[in-house]
C-alpha cells in the first residue's frame, strides 16, 4: 500500500482534506477606471489554497464571509459583481483601505 499522496508534498499548502471543500474569489478594483469590482481568480481545493498563498505572500488582505462567498463563486472570470454587492463590496474595499494607511503610518513612524 503506498501512503504517499499530493497532500504530503511541501508545497506551502495546507495539507489536510478540509481544504478540498475550501473556496476562494479573487477580486480586483480599478478605481480610475470607474467600473465595479471583477473576478479575477476563483477556485475550490487546492487553487483556493493557491490563491490565498498568493494573496498573503503580496499581502493583500483576506476577507472571509462565507455568505458573499458562496454568491461570487457563482460568477465567472472577468464578470463585474453585481449591484446588489456594491455596498458590501464597498465597505471590504474602505476597510482594506484603512488597513493599508494604517501600515503605512507605522512604517513611516
Amino acid at each position: 500500500m503506498n501512503d504517499n499522496n499530493d497532500f504530503d508534498k511541501d508545497d506551502g499548502l495546507s495539507g489536510d482534506y478540509s481544504s478540498l471543500n475550501r473556496q476562494a474569489v479573487a477580486l480586483k478594483y480599478d478605481q480610475d477606471a470607474g467600473t465595479a469590482p471583477k473576478i479575477t481568480a476563483k477556485g475550490q481545493g487546492i487553487i483556493a489554497e493557491q490563491i490565498i498563498r498568493l494573496a498573503k505572500e503580496h499581502d493583500v488582505h483576506i476577507y472571509e464571509s462565507p455568505e458573499l462567498l458562496e454568491v461570487l463563486i457563482r460568477l465567472e472570470l472577468g464578470d463585474e459583481i453585481p449591484e446588489s454587492l456594491y455596498r458590501a463590496i464597498a465597505e471590504i474595499i474602505a476597510f482594506t483601505y484603512g488597513l493599508k494607511r494604517e501600515a503605512d503610518a507605522k512604517e513611516e513612524s
